[in-house]
């Protein structure tokens, strides 16, 4: 680059600048491989996202009423498709020579998958037991639902009409549920395994709707 003087003499090189030299940044390896490990990681997680939500089987789900204690046949069930079904727990198709036979330990419901804590092979009555279904109001039974394996106590409630009746005193019945169920009238239906001794009397209690029940020992 040439420049002209004030005096006349000529032009002279003027000094030029170097240019200047831009550092790259290194890329470290393991910074890139990291990188590259979390876009794949990435990606199959989403994969499988959709893989799960796509997923469908074969799952058993009752068609018809079955009611506590009764064995359960290939009529009462039916086969649907159920698409993901995390967090359910329900029975494979597959399994439903497994299931036939067993007894009911809830009253199954249509409409509903079928799970293995429904059914069961222990009997639902021990030695010297009989099941009774009680019709009761809500205030007669406790505000928690009861289930399946709960310990109540039968409290009979004072006759006003018969102050010699010795159930006027509060006997007490020890009972253990198999069931209840709520019908639309929001009344309740308690089934019990009751000594067998102690039937006549409770069934008279019901009747004159004296019959308190106490629950004492969750399952």
């Amino acid at each position: 680059m040439s420049l002209a003087t004030r005096n006349g003499t000529g032009s002279v090189d003027a000094p030029v600048n170097p240019p200047k030299v831009v550092r790259q940044r290194r890329v470290r390896p393991g910074l890139l491989g990291l990188a590259v490990l979390l876009i794949a990681l990435g990606g199959l997680g989403a994969a499988f996202a959709v893989t799960s939500v796509r997923a469908t089987g074969s799952y058993l789900a009752v068609a018809r009423p079955v009611e506590v204690g009764r064995e359960v046949t290939a009529a009462d069930l039916i086969t649907v498709q159920v698409a993901g079904g995390q967090g359910l727990r329900p029975v494979p198709a597959g399994r439903l020579d497994e299931v036939v036979g067993k007894r009911a330990a809830v009253t199954l419901v249509p409409g509903t998958l079928l799970t293995l804590g429904q059914i069961t092979d222990n009997p639902l009555l021990g030695p010297d037991q009989q099941q009774i279904a009680l019709g009761l109001k809500t205030a007669q039974v406790p505000a928690r639902q009861l289930h399946p394996g709960d310990k109540v106590l039968l409290v009979s409630t004072p006759d006003r009409s018969n102050t010699g009746d010795p159930a006027a005193a509060g006997t007490r019945f020890p009972a253990t549920v198999i069931d209840m169920v709520s019908p639309a009238n929001d009344d309740k239906v308690l089934y019990l395994a009751l000594p067998t001794r102690d039937v006549p009397a409770v069934v008279a209690l019901t009747a004159q709707a004296r019959i308190a029940v106490v629950l004492t020992e969750a399952a």
